[in-house]
């Protein structure tokens, strides 16, 4: 039995789904320290499958499209950007691997390079600034080079 009295993450179906939250059982998780330990928690299985696994818990998740999402961002064009995730952690933007995907979402590479995380709209706009259009294509103008902006596979 859980030591605080109840089962954290087997009691319904968990989902963390495109607009960045967690759901239980179709109901946003509305506390914010339980979401980051979810995204903390979060690891993928050997056959591929997503689970939430705290101590002796552990609960396989649905992921709708990313594992992580880029909540914020720091830096600037000079000097590069840092990526802040739903985990809470900080990693530098690997401009190379920003693509855009279906209604204009931007992505990049997280994690070492192994998983794709979807900017929220507030990380976008922070970003957007150092975007621009050149010759028909869209760019990331950051520590003096142009990075195009490729379409998602």
């Amino acid at each position: 039995m859980a030591q605080a009295g109840f089962w954290a993450v087997s009691s319904g179906k968990i989902s963390f789904r495109r607009d960045g939250r967690w759901y239980s059982d179709d109901e946003p998780v509305n506390n914010a320290r339980i979401a980051k330990l979810f995204s903390k928690c979060l690891r993928q299985t050997d056959d591929g499958r997503w689970q939430i696994a705290m101590a002796d818990e552990k609960a396989f998740v649905e992921i709708q499209d990313t594992p992580w999402v880029v909540t914020g961002i720091g830096g600037d064009a000079a000097g590069g950007f840092t990526l802040r995730l739903n985990d809470d952690s900080a990693e530098p933007l690997d401009p190379a691997t920003l693509t855009v995907g279906s209604a204009n979402v931007l992505y990049t590479r997280v994690k070492g390079g192994c998983h794709r995380a979807r900017f929220l709209r507030p990380a976008y706009y922070q970003l957007a600034p150092a975007i621009a259009e050149r010759a028909g294509r869209f760019v990331l103008a950051t520590g003096g080079r142009d990075y195009e902006i490729h379409p998602a596979d």
